[in-house]
C-alpha cells in the first residue's frame, strides 16, 4: 500500500523558540482513516498544517503524494493543495459569499460545469442539514452551521487526503455522528483521513480508525497503527 503522507526525523519550531514538534517519523497509507489525539498544546493543528502545507518544517522530510515538499518551490504547492481538502477550527469561510458558493468555491476552481456544481452543492447541503440556509453569508450562521459549510467545502471535491480539526467541535452529538459517517463513507471511496480531536466520544465512534497519538511534541505509537520508526526516506514516484 502507498503512503500518501511520510514524515522523517521532521521538527518544527516558530522563530528562535524551542521545537513544538520534534522528530517526527510516520507514513500513512492511501486509503487509511487516522484521529490524531494528545493534550491541549501537545502541537495537534502544527502537525495538520505541515500535513496540508501551509507551513514548512524546520527539519527533516515530508513527502505528500510521492512529492517530496520540504524543498519544493512556492510556486509549486498549489497543485498539491487543490488535493487536499482542509476543515479549519475556525472555519474560515469567505464572508461575502453565500453557504451554496462557499461550499461550490472547489468545484469551481477545477472548473466543473455549472449544472454539476449546483446539483452537488445542493445535495452536500441537504446532507450536513443546511438546505434552508443556502443563501445566507457566514456572518449570519451560527457556530455549528458555519462549521457544517465548512466541512461541506472540504469534502465536496472528493479529496485525495482530507484532514479536519476539531470537525465535530460546535455541532450536537446527532449531527456529529451524522458527520462522522460522511467522513467515514468518503474514507470508503480512497480519500485518506485525518482528524485532530480530544473528544474520546468521537475516538470511540470510529473503532476502524488508527490512532496517532502526539506526546510532548512527538509521534507516540502504543497501537502499532503507524509504522515508527519509517522506512529510510525515498521520495516516492510522482503522480502524472
Amino acid at each position: 500500500m502507498s503512503s500518501v503522507v511520510r514524515f522523517e526525523t521532521v521538527g518544527l519550531r516558530y522563530g528562535t523558540g524551542a521545537e513544538v514538534l520534534r522528530d517526527l517519523s510516520f507514513a500513512l497509507d492511501h486509503g487509511s482513516l487516522h484521529v490524531l489525539v494528545g493534550s491541549s498544546g501537545a502541537g495537534k493543528t502544527s502537525l495538520l498544517k505541515l500535513i496540508y502545507l501551509a507551513q514548512r518544517p524546520s527539519r527533516g522530510h515530508i513527502s505528500i503524494f510521492g512529492h517530496e515538499v520540504t524543498s519544493l518551490p512556492r510556486e509549486a504547492l498549489p497543485p498539491l493543495r487543490r488535493r487536499i481538502g482542509v476543515v479549519f477550527q475556525d472555519f474560515r469561510l469567505v464572508p461575502h459569499l453565500s453557504a451554496f458558493d462557499n461550499v461550490a468555491l472547489p468545484l469551481r476552481i477545477a472548473d466543473r460545469p455549472e449544472a454539476e456544481v449546483r446539483a452537488h452543492v445542493e445535495e452536500m447541503l441537504e446532507w450536513v442539514g443546511l438546505t434552508d440556509r443556502m443563501a445566507a453569508r457566514p456572518a449570519t450562521l451560527s457556530g455549528g452551521e458555519q462549521q457544517r459549510v465548512a466541512i461541506a467545502r472540504a469534502v465536496i471535491g472528493r479529496p485525495d487526503l482530507l484532514v479536519a480539526d476539531e470537525p465535530t467541535g460546535n455541532v450536537d452529538p446527532e449531527m456529529a455522528d451524522r458527520l462522522l459517517h460522511l467522513f467515514q463513507e468518503l474514507n470508503k471511496l480512497g480519500t485518506t483521513i485525518v482528524i485532530a480531536t480530544h473528544d474520546m466520544h468521537l475516538v470511540q465512534q470510529m473503532p476502524s480508525a488508527k490512532l496517532l497519538r502526539l506526546a510532548d511534541g512527538s509521534v507516540a505509537d502504543p497501537t502499532g497503527a503507524v509504522r515508527y520508526p519509517p522506512r529510510p526516506f525515498r521520495p516516492l514516484k510522482a503522480r502524472p
